[in-house]
């Protein structure tokens, strides 16, 4: 059964609206550790008990912590870390593909090494295209995705010559955005390395989408 998007989203806010206060958000923190009791966590976070039980009570309403009895000491509880309390606190998998397309302007070094990397991470199909695309894939891209394990295709730079309705459009350079009006996708502000052309203008770029990479892959499914 699948679950309702906006019930998945205000299950989000109800955890975020939790832990937006600093005393429930360290007991969260010290739960992650082990379980407490209420008498142990007053003494670690030295309040008062009311205003613990008040922080108790909004964290077990927010399926952030549960409660059981002491096996030992019926009079006393433990207070824990519920089952999957931080799953679902960052976006989940909200969008479906059936291809992932990075375009930027010349389809020489951003657009291809994000392809690339998109393959390692993910089984939606990607490609990568140019508005106005160059003749050959810049060295410096080549370099460092080989430094990196990488293996960028032996094929020339490719035109966009059109988007499908199961594309994700991801452009990863200012001017294709701007000169695509509506690519229907996201855009990521990457520095062109070509414009500097050293091994560290391709290292920096490969980093940042590197790491956009892998915070987009799970938010999509395969459509």
């Amino acid at each position: 059964m699948k679950t309702d998007p906006a019930a998945a989203f205000q299950f989000r806010v109800a955890k975020h609206a939790a832990l937006a206060d600093p005393a429930r958000l360290r007991i969260v923190d010290l739960l992650t550790l082990g379980d407490f009791s209420p008498t142990e966590l007053q003494a670690e976070l030295g309040m008062p008990s009311n205003l613990l039980s008040h922080h108790l009570r909004a964290l077990e309403g927010a399926g952030l912590a549960t409660r059981h009895r002491s096996e030992a000491d019926k009079r006393r509880s433990y207070i824990r870390l519920a089952a999957g309390a931080l799953e679902g606190l960052a976006p989940g998998a909200e969008h479906g593909a059936t291809r992932i397309l990075f375009v930027c302007t010349r389809n020489s070094a951003r657009s291809q090494m994000a392809a690339a990397l998109w393959r390692q991470v993910s089984e939606i199909p990607s490609t990568s295209a140019g508005t106005h695309p160059a003749d050959r894939i810049a060295q410096g891209a080549i370099d460092v995705a080989r430094r990196h394990g990488v293996e960028l295709p032996v094929v020339p730079p490719r035109k966009l010559d059109g988007i499908s309705g199961g594309d994700f459009v991801v452009t990863v350079c200012d001017n294709a955005h701007e000169e695509l009006t509506s690519p229907g996708g996201i855009h990521w502000s990457v520095p062109d390395p070509l414009r500097i052309n050293t091994d560290q203008a391709f290292e920096d770029a490969f980093t940042d989408i590197s790491h956009r990479i892998n915070d987009l892959a799970p938010r999509l499914h395969a459509a």
